[in-house]
């Protein structure tokens, strides 16, 4: 997924994002934004040798107390740093085959084709959608490479114009895709949709370049739909149980808003009365 050295692929990327006023460090003439090495292992408190034998992959097993004091350095949070630790422990794979986490459970279909008062999609840990109900059908009509959220964002030229803030949306995503997705080259599954995205997609390959880390659990989103306007839904996303990283996401307007407006409009596009509780 980052090649043979994921560790130091992260820590070089984290270096290059991060910005001294962020650690506050005194601004200095630099040639580019970031930090340079010798800053990192300052506020990490190893040599620089060390940090540098990191980033090249000369060395591979730092302890815990390192690893943590890095995580400090940079300013990462609790999902970053956990992050950090497999990227050197590495995660326990999905058990099963590939595509183990496709079949949803009986009961959450039938409640994502039943409900008719919310925007209801079910995904897998790499964003295939495996479901969809009526409203979330009329909110992506027209849309090629809808079955798979990253696909729509970086493949399909429409979706700049379908999200609102593609930009954000687009970062959401990627970050998303790592936290779920695991460390390091380990999970087939995903490393199949990055290598496509990479070629086919100079945008993800930037965003992913940057090595951002955020499971995404609520996050309001603007879209721009060619038939009922612009509406922004604020989305949970929840965990569906055992199953390795299937989530639901359950999208709704502000009540008494312009987007309330527009999304029932959606919902007579799609055929039903949406009601309010």
């Amino acid at each position: 997924m980052d090649g043979e050295n994921p560790l130091g692929a992260f820590l070089r990327a984290r270096r290059e994002v991060t910005t001294v006023d962020q650690v506050g460090l005194p601004r200095t003439p630099r040639r580019i934004p970031g930090l340079r090495r010798d800053e990192v292992a300052t506020l990490a408190g190893v040599s620089t040798d060390y940090y540098i034998r990191l980033e090249q992959g000369r060395e591979r097993h730092p302890s815990a107390r390192v690893l943590e004091a890095l995580a400090r350095a940079f300013r990462l949070d609790a999902e970053a740093t956990a992050h950090l630790h497999d990227l050197v422990h590495g995660r326990r794979p999905c058990e099963g085959p590939v595509g183990c986490a496709d079949e949803l459970r009986p009961g959450v279909l039938r409640f994502v084709e039943g409900c008719d008062h919310a925007v209801v999609f079910a995904l897998n840990r790499r964003l295939d959608v495996l479901a969809m109900n009526s409203l979330a059908t009329a909110l992506y009509r027209g849309l090629e490479d809808r079955g798979n959220g990253l696909r729509l964002v970086f493949l399909n030229p429409a979706a700049r114009e379908f999200y609102v803030n593609w930009e954000q949306q687009a970062h959401a995503l990627v970050a998303h895709l790592r936290a779920l997705g695991g460390a390091g080259p380990a999970d087939p599954f995903v490393l199949e949709l990055v290598d496509e995205l990479s070629r086919e997609s100079e945008d993800f390959r930037r965003i992913w370049a940057r090595h951002d880390v955020r499971t995404r659990t609520y996050r309001s989103v603007s879209y721009r739909h060619g038939e009922v306007g612009e509406m922004t839904l604020h989305n949970e996303v929840l965990r569906l149980g055992a199953a390795a990283g299937q989530q639901l996401v359950v999208g709704q307007p502000e009540p008494h808003t312009p987007s309330e407006r527009a999304f029932e409009a959606l919902g007579r596009l799609a055929g039903i009365g949406t009601r309010r509780r």
